[in-house]
């Protein structure tokens, strides 16, 4: 068996534990609250405890890649710079998903398994496609449009993210998890500050191997920390310094509550 294959059943075998162990769960509480039995409390809690020591197996390895891969790459000053600087998955969001995916368990929710299935997807794009130098526009496509139907399906309050694209060929090559960067920014420090009425405009443009990525959100005016720049925005310019010297152009701007981002990179 290869070992992309290895990779895939790797995953498709955890997320069927995941899967199995929420179902599980589910099934045995409400047997519990129909008979008042303590022996179905007993099995909910079994599963419960496999559905938490698989996620910590998860989360663990997936540290251990990223510290196995910095590890392979430390002697090489430029490739070294770039894998500390990739976004990833911001751990705010990653351990946030999980805390709301237990609280749809608990509840019996039906979108439970499209959590598991998103987050596990996200989880290995980030792990495996997000170590490769260059990848599809048509993957990065993809790893968003999961990325903001996670965050559609966590959130319980009303949040409009639209997504046009216009690209002319989807096989063009990008650097992986740079445009990931500018929409966390706008997730983090725009969507998470709303109580209502948040949003997310992106337009993505490939034209004549030139890619062009606008995004526009709103967010609370906090006159203290307005003018601060987040870590994530300072590591992407230094990884597109690096990556796309002289080929590339971003431009930030805030006009009272709402934030602006334009990305030109010539592929």
């Amino acid at each position: 068996m290869s070992k992309r294959y290895r990779e895939y059943f790797h995953v498709i075998l955890l997320g069927t534990i995941i899967l199995i162990s929420v179902i599980g769960m589910v099934r045995f509480k409400r047997l519990e609250e129909l008979s008042g039995l303590p022996i179905h409390d007993y099995y909910f809690y079994v599963f419960q405890l496999i559905f938490l020591l698989t996620i910590g197996y998860i989360v663990i390895r997936w540290f251990f890649n990223l510290w196995k891969q910095y590890q392979t790459l430390k002697n090489d000053k430029n490739k070294a710079e770039l894998m500390l600087l990739k976004s990833k998955v911001d751990p705010h969001f990653f351990f946030n998903t999980l805390n709301n995916l237990y609280g749809l368990a608990i509840e019996k929710s039906e979108k439970a398994p499209d959590v598991i299935l998103k987050l596990s997807e996200i989880m290995r794009y980030t792990i495996y496609q997000g170590a490769e130098d260059v990848v599809s526009i048509q993957q990065e496509v993809t790893y968003l449009e999961q990325y903001i139907e996670i965050h559609l399906l966590r959130y319980k309050k009303e949040v409009a993210i639209s997504f046009k694209k216009d690209i002319d060929d989807y096989h063009l090559k990008i650097a992986p998890l740079l445009l990931i960067m500018l929409l966390e920014n706008a997730i983090k420090h725009g969507v998470e500050s709303m109580i209502t009425n948040a949003y997310v405009k992106i337009n993505l443009s490939v034209k004549s191997s030139t890619l062009s990525f606008e995004i526009e959100n709103n967010f609370k005016s906090n006159t203290k920390n307005e003018n601060k720049e987040g870590i994530g925005l300072k590591n992407l310019k230094k990884r597109l310094q690096l990556l796309y010297h002289k080929k590339h152009q971003l431009t930030l701007s805030r006009d009272h509550d709402v934030f602006k981002a334009n990305l030109e990179i010539k592929l």
